[in-house]
């Protein structure tokens, strides 16, 4: 299965519990007003990535789990149940998903509600600026919920040292993720 990302951060430590590397999913039509991560809405750009090689990737960097981001994961659906499923039931990693779906959207569609089999944890709502979450809990506002789906994983895990992670790579690349925006300071 060839899914169609953005990027992909080998190791984080504020998206989720633990070391965890994180899939930016291409493609997303929600809009949501001043979403911090815009350039994963066309659906044209991106590129293609297969469904092992992405979960190998993490096995490889000796993260415990992947987490899911946008885009929009559930614009790809076949594709992000078989890389939940694959990430899960090959490589024993655990699995969180940000989506801009509610829960019960997700649960009307049969098409999309197949992947929830294969998610711990599902934090779902589109993105509200007018709602920022102050905490260090993992997510962008407090509109969002957290849905634990299995035992994995339960709120306290979500709360981070931190907010925003920023990571220089050995060829100088500088990649920033997280729950906030960063200026030119930095902040």
């Amino acid at each position: 299965m060839v899914l169609n990302l953005h990027s992909v951060i080998p190791v984080s430590t504020v998206n989720g519990p633990g070391l965890r590397t994180v899939i930016f999913f291409q493609g997303c039509a929600r809009d949501c007003r001043n979403c911090f991560n815009p350039a994963t809405h066309p659906f044209d750009a991106g590129f293609e990535a297969g469904v092992e090689g992405v979960c190998r990737q993490a096995r490889d960097s000796s993260v415990e789990g992947i987490t899911i981001s946008g885009g929009e994961p559930f614009s790809q659906p076949l594709g992000l149940t078989a890389l939940l499923k694959t990430a899960r039931e090959v490589y024993g990693l655990s699995t969180v998903v940000y989506t801009g779906f509610t829960l019960e959207e997700i649960e009307e569609d049969e098409r999309l509600c197949k992947a929830l089999e294969f998610i711990d944890v599902l934090v779902d709502g589109p993105y509200d600026f007018t709602r920022p979450e102050k905490t260090t809990l993992a997510r962008g506002s407090t509109n969002q919920r957290l849905h634990i789906l299995t035992p994995r994983y339960g709120i306290k895990d979500f709360y981070m040292a931190g907010k925003i992670e920023v990571r220089i790579g050995v060829d100088g690349a500088v990649v920033a993720t997280g729950f906030g925006e960063i200026n030119a300071e930095g902040i």
